[in-house]
């Protein structure tokens, strides 16, 4: 163990923490899916979670995990689109405000459901800077605490909690794959595979478009994501230098894949198991689809990370 990253005891305490409040969410199974690649995939379908997306859980830890004093005065973070909806979900559960600033490009829906969960949004340039000049502005208007959409350690063991239901719901795995941005969902599940289930290898999955982070992890130093063109827009972010370190040491790989192996995993999900899922969620599945991953008779962990699509604008 590591003294600075989340320790087992805090992701235990932080899934008891937000029990209440999330849904334990289910792993479902395709009997097509395993003949196909001659495996046993389990699906944890976080697109089942409260406002669609693995993020309630990590949003839910942060504020639950604030004084009073502190929480009154609200809560505030950049987002493209599913942390701001969970952390506007949360502030509202809460009693508190949510301040959030989205880029001027995020999905309609996505907006629409910030707006629905009672986040008050500021618009900004579709740039990391413009975020977080933005976001400091709101901060300092507003005197609201910060609650970074992954680098920080209560939302990293609240995304932990996704890995923790998986690996307890059906024991041993060879390996959980997750898609990776901020790698708030890919830090938290590589600590809670190495606690709860040591003899279980991690990948990373994230589109040739958007592949800060396979770059990252191979130069072993943060390079920051510039000017993403994929599909998958939750994962269009960099790594943070909270989540980089725990990937470094507890992830095994990380691999990219084509922006149309996204769009044909994406609608194979929704034609097979019946089920939506939003592009990021798609990537894993892609990496097994384009065969970059030796997955023959192995018990493999998938997070199906969001279900937060726009109806109207589906690619294909």
């Amino acid at each position: 163990m590591t003294a600075e990253f989340p320790s087992a005891q805090i992701i235990r305490e932080a899934h008891e923490r937000i029990k209440p409040y999330i849904s334990h969410t289910p792993v479902m199974t395709s009997a097509t899916i395993n003949r196909m690649f001659n495996c046993s995939i389990f699906f944890k379908c976080e697109n089942f979670q409260k406002v669609g997306a693995f993020k309630a859980r990590g949003a839910t830890n942060a504020v639950r995990s604030l004084g009073e004093e502190i929480l009154k005065k609200g809560v505030a973070t950049h987002s493209s689109g599913n942390h701001a909806q969970a952390l506007s979900w949360a502030a509202a559960l809460a009693g508190t405000k949510a301040f959030i600033v989205m880029p001027a490009n995020s999905s309609p829906v996505k907006i629409r459901a910030v707006k629905g969960y009672g986040g008050i949004i500021t618009l900004c340039e579709p740039t990391l800077e413009a975020r977080e000049s933005t976001l400091q502005k709101v901060i300092e208007e507003t005197n609201a605490v910060e609650v970074h959409p992954y680098n920080d350690h209560s939302i990293i063991a609240g995304q932990a909690t996704a890995a923790l239901e998986l690996i307890t719901d059906i024991g041993s795995l060879d390996m959980i794959i997750a898609p990776v941005g901020g790698g708030g969902l890919l830090s938290g599940t590589a600590l809670a595979a190495f606690y709860f289930s040591p003899g279980t290898t991690v990948l990373a999955t994230e589109p040739e478009m958007a592949d800060d982070a396979f770059r990252s992890f191979r130069a072993g130093t943060l390079i920051p994501s510039v000017n993403p063109r994929t599909i998958a827009d939750g994962l269009r972010t960099s790594l943070g230098s909270l989540t980089f370190p725990i990937i470094l040491k507890h992830v095994n790989r990380i691999i990219t894949v084509s922006e149309a192996a996204i769009v044909m995993a994406m609608k194979f999900i929704w034609e097979r198991m019946k089920i939506i899922v939003e592009p990021s969620s798609a990537v894993p599945l892609a990496a097994i689809m384009e065969n970059h991953i030796d997955v023959k008779g192995k018990r493999i962990g998938l997070i199906i990370s969001g279900g937060n699509v726009d109806l109207s604008n589906l690619p294909w």
